[in-house]
C-alpha cells in the first residue's frame, strides 16, 4: 500500500495554501481526506495532481484547488448544515464533512451516486448523506442550509437554491453559458427577500443539468479556476505601444535587436512548439548575431548528447572517431532537429568556425541530455513492443503527454500503469544502463569530451535512479531531467572557460522560469530556466516565443508519424490572444524590470499560455496544451509571430554530394 501522506501535505502547501487559500479549517480538512480513495483504481499516482481526473460516466473529480476555493468562499464552519450539488466521487463532500456539522450531497448519475455513498460510508463519513437526483432543485426537506456549493455552471442562479438558504447563508455557484466564460458567484442571503451578490472571478465548469439549470446536453465536469479579466485601459493597446516590430528574419537588423542581451552569460531561447519554422529561424538569427558579434561559443540544445556531439564534430572541423555512431537524430521526433532550418544553422556554424584558428574559440554544438532520454525511450518501446504491447501503448501515452501543461483527464486514463508494465522495469533499466556505458566509453575515445572522471562517475552512480524514473514517465521525471540538463550546461561552460557564454535552445516549458507557471506554483516542478536564473542571476536572459495560428509539425502520439497540423487560433483568455489583438504582426516585447513597466504590471496577472510539444491534439487543445503563467515573470522578453508555418523535415530531395565524412545529416 502506497503512503500518500507526503503527497497530500505537498498538495495543500503548494497547490492550495501558496495560491491564497487561508481558511485553517479548509486546509486541515484537505490534509485529512485521502483523495486517492476517491479516484478510480490505477489513478492513485495522479491523485494529488491539481487536475480533474476521470471517475466514470464521463465525469471527473474536481481539482483540489477549486474545491478549496469554493469551500473557503462559502465560509463553511463547524456545526453548519451544507448542501453540495454535483457530488461526483464524493471527494468534496468528504472535505466538507470534516468541517461542517451535516452535509447533504446530490449526484444525478445513479452509478456515481451509489459508488460515492459506499465510499463515504466505508471511510466513516457518518455526517454526510448522499442521494441521487436533480441538484438544481436542491433538497427542500433538509433546508435551510448555512452553505450551498454547486459544482456545475447554470445559466442563472436556480431560485430553489436561493430559497433554501438560511438567512445569513452563502451560496457559491458558477453562472454563465460560454466556454471558460462562467463567473463564480457568492450569494449571501441577508433577509428573507434580500440577497447580496459577489463576483469571485472567472471559472470553467460544464453545465448544471436539471429543471432549473440547462437541458440535458452531455457530460458535466468541474474545471479550473481562471483569474478575472483585466480592467480599464485596453491591454492589447498597451502591448502594441510597447512592441518593437521585427524586421524580416533574413534582415541583419533582426539579430541586432537582441544586442541588448550581449552581456549575458547564458541566453535561453524558447519555442512554443517543437515544429514551427519561424521559431527555429529566429533563434538561428539571434544565435548567429551573438556568436559573430558578442563572443558566444556554446550552442546548447534540448537534445541527446551523442547526437549533438556528431554535429559538433562537423561544425568545429573535428575528425570523427574510428567507429562513428549511428547517424544523429534518427529517433522520434526526427523533425525536431533533422530539418532544413537546423541544417542551415549548422552550415553557418561550420563556415564561421573555419575562420577561427583556435579550437577553443570555435562555436560548439552540445546536447544537454547526457542520459539520452530519446534513445533510452526508444529502447524501452522496442523491448515492450516485443514482450507486452499493451504496456508499450501505455508507455507511448506517458512519454508523449504527461507534460507540465497536461490537464486532459482522458490522457491520464490512457496512462494508467498495468501490472505488466512494472514487471518489465528491471530488464529495461539494465538495457538503458548498458546504453549509457557504451556512450561514455565512446565519449572517452572522442578526445574532446567535457566530462572528467569524477563527473563520469556521478553519471554512472545516478543512472539507475534516472532510468527508473524515466521508465515510469511520471511527474518526477521532469524535475530529474531538467536538473540534469542544467548541470550539463554548467559542465560545458566550465570546460569552455570562465569567459564562455552560451545560447540555449529549448521549449518554453524548459526555459521559462517554472516558479511563475503552473509547473512551479501548482505542481512543484522546476526547469532549466529557473535553475539558470538562480545560478547566474541577471546574467541569465530567458526569451519566450509565441504564435496565434498557422501550421506546426507534430505527431498525434509518441513514436507516431509527423503530420503538418493546423494550429487553432489562440484561446480568448490567453496571452497569445492579447498579442494577436495588439495588431502588430511580429514583434519583440522587452519584459525586464525598468522597461515597459506599465504593460509589464498589467501582464503580471496569470493567464493561459499555449504549449505544443512533439505531440499536438487540437481536438482537446484547452485541456492538453494550455496552462496558467505570469508572462513577465516567466520570461525576460517575448518574441511574437502572429502566423507561423511548420518546419521542413530533411528528405531525399535535400541530399548533398561532396560533403565531409562528418556531415551529420547524410541522407
Amino acid at each position: 500500500m502506497n503512503d500518500f501522506s507526503q503527497a497530500r501535505e505537498r498538495m495543500v502547501d503548494v497547490q492550495i495554501a501558496r495560491r491564497g487559500v487561508r481558511d485553517p479549517g479548509v486546509l486541515a480538512a484537505m490534509r485529512q481526506v485521502p483523495r486517492e480513495a476517491f479516484v478510480d483504481p490505477g489513478f492513485e499516482e495522479f491523485a494529488y495532481e491539481d487536475t480533474p481526473l476521470p471517475i466514470g460516466e464521463e465525469q471527473t473529480i474536481s481539482q483540489p484547488y477549486i474545491v478549496a476555493v469554493m469551500i473557503e468562499a462559502a465560509e463553511v464552519k463547524p456545526g453548519d448544515r451544507v448542501l453540495e450539488v454535483g457530488a461526483g466521487s464524493g471527494y468534496a463532500a468528504a472535505v466538507l464533512g470534516r468541517i461542517a456539522g451535516r452535509v447533504h450531497a446530490i449526484e444525478r448519475h445513479p452509478s456515481l451516486g451509489e459508488a460515492a455513498r459506499c465510499r463515504l460510508a466505508g471511510l466513516g463519513y457518518a455526517n454526510v448523506e448522499l442521494r441521487v437526483g436533480d441538484g438544481s432543485k436542491g433538497w427542500p426537506e433538509a433546508a435551510p442550509f448555512d452553505a450551498i456549493l454547486v459544482a456545475a455552471g447554470g445559466p442563472q442562479v436556480p431560485a430553489a437554491l436561493k430559497e433554501q438558504l438560511a438567512v445569513g447563508g452563502r451560496l457559491v455557484i458558477p453562472v454563465g453559458g460560454g466556454e471558460r466564460r462562467q463567473t463564480l458567484l457568492k450569494i449571501t442571503r441577508r433577509t428573507g427577500t434580500d440577497y447580496e451578490e459577489e463576483d469571485l472571478g472567472a471559472v470553467a465548469f460544464v453545465p448544471l443539468v436539471g429543471e432549473q439549470g440547462w437541458a440535458e446536453d452531455g457530460t458535466r465536469s468541474a474545471g479550473n479556476h481562471v483569474p478575472g479579466h483585466s480592467r480599464g485601459r485596453s491591454l492589447p493597446e498597451m502591448i502594441a505601444e510597447a512592441a518593437e516590430p521585427l524586421p524580416d528574419l533574413d534582415d541583419p537588423a533582426f539579430g541586432a535587436l537582441f544586442d541588448r542581451f550581449a552581456d549575458a552569460r547564458v541566453v535561453l531561447l524558447g519555442e512554443a512548439s517543437h515544429g514551427t519554422s519561424e521559431f527555429y529561424r529566429a533563434r538561428a538569427a539571434i544565435t548567429r548575431r551573438l556568436i559573430e558579434r558578442h563572443g558566444f561559443t556554446v550552442v546548447a540544445v534540448e537534445a541527446d548528447w551523442p547526437d549533438a556531439a556528431a554535429v559538433d564534430r562537423y561544425v568545429r572541423h573535428r575528425s570523427a572517431p574510428r567507429a562513428e555512431a549511428r547517424p544523429p537524430f534518427r529517433r522520434f521526433p526526427t523533425w525536431m532537429w533533422r530539418n532544413t532550418e537546423v541544417a542551415a544553422l549548422i552550415d553557418w556554424l561550420r563556415a564561421h568556425n573555419e575562420g577561427v584558428p583556435d579550437m577553443q574559440g570555435r562555436a560548439g554544438f552540445y546536447g544537454l541530455d547526457i542520459y539520452s532520454m530519446r534513445d533510452s525511450i526508444a529502447a524501452v518501446l522496442d523491448y515492450l513492443d516485443e514482450v507486452d504491447p499493451g504496456a508499450a501503448a501505455v508507455a507511448r501515452e506517458r512519454y508523449g503527454c504527461l507534460t507540465p501543461w497536461q490537464r486532459d483527464p482522458a490522457t491520464y486514463g490512457r496512462a494508467v500503469l498495468t501490472a505488466g508494465y512494472g514487471e518489465c522495469a528491471e530488464a529495461v533499466i539494465r538495457q538503458c544502463r548498458d546504453l549509457l556505458d557504451r556512450r561514455l566509453d565512446y565519449a572517452a575515445k572522442d578526445g574532446e569530451g567535457f566530462l572528467d572522471a569524477a563527473q563520469n562517475a556521478r553519471l554512472v552512480a545516478s543512472a539507475e535512479h534516472y532510468y527508473r524514473i524515466m521508465y515510469h514517465g511520471g511527474p518526477e521525471s521532469w524535475n530529474l531531467r531538467d536538473t540534469h540538463m542544467a548541470e550539463t550546461l554548467g559542465h560545458v561552460l566550465d570546460a569552455r572557460g570562465p569567459d564562455a557564454k552560451a545560447v540555449v535552445w529549448a521549449h518554453n516549458s524548459h526555459i521559462g522560469d517554472a516558479r511563475y507557471t503552473e509547473m512551479g506554483n501548482v505542481r512543484g516542478e522546476l526547469n532549466i530556466g529557473q535553475l539558470v536564473r538562480e545560478r547566474y542571476g541577471d546574467r541569465a536572459v530567458l526569451v519566450g516565443f509565441g504564435t496565434h495560428a498557422g501550421t506546426v509539425a507534430a505527431a498525434t502520439d509518441w513514436d507516431g508519424d509527423m503530420e503538418v497540423k493546423r494550429v487553432r487560433p489562440s484561446h480568448r483568455d490567453s496571452y497569445e490572444r492579447l498579442c494577436h489583438d495588439a495588431g502588430v504582426r511580429n514583434f519583440l516585447l522587452d519584459l525586464r524590470a525598468g522597461r515597459n513597466d506599465a504593460v509589464r504590471r498589467r501582464l503580471l496577472e496569470p493567464r493561459l499560455e499555449r504549449f505544443i510539444g512533439v505531440i499536438y491534439r487540437p481536438e482537446t487543445e484547452l485541456a492538453s496544451h494550455y496552462a496558467d503563467a505570469s508572462l513577465p515573470q516567466q520570461f525576460d522578453a517575448f518574441v511574437w509571430f502572429d502566423e507561423t508555418g511548420a518546419v521542413t523535415p530533411l528528405g531525399p530531395e535535400h541530399a548533398r554530394a561532396g560533403v565531409p565524412d562528418t556531415y551529420p545529416f547524410g541522407l
